[in-house]
């Protein structure tokens, strides 16, 4: 698994915890709706600001993203 690929099934698992749509989370994370798609399939690299507007619409630290990405690269 790559990074993108754990990185976007930890967004994905974390909007579907969360109960919010694709179009919900872009409008929390100040992001387009398709990018935030691109990002779950593991098709787009997330820059450090995408992670922290992601972040704080998920109302988690930029960090704790990361920790749960590592996370899921170890399974």
């Amino acid at each position: 698994m790559t990074i993108e690929e754990a990185f976007g099934e930890v967004i994905r698992d974390l909007r579907k915890s969360n109960q919010i749509s694709q179009e919900k989370l872009a409008e929390l994370s100040n992001l387009d709706r398709s990018f935030i798609s691109l990002i779950e399939c593991g098709h787009k690299q997330p820059s450090l600001i995408t992670i922290y507007q992601l972040a704080k619409a998920f109302k988690l630290s930029a960090s704790k993203l990361l920790a749960l990405t590592e996370e899921k690269i170890k399974k």
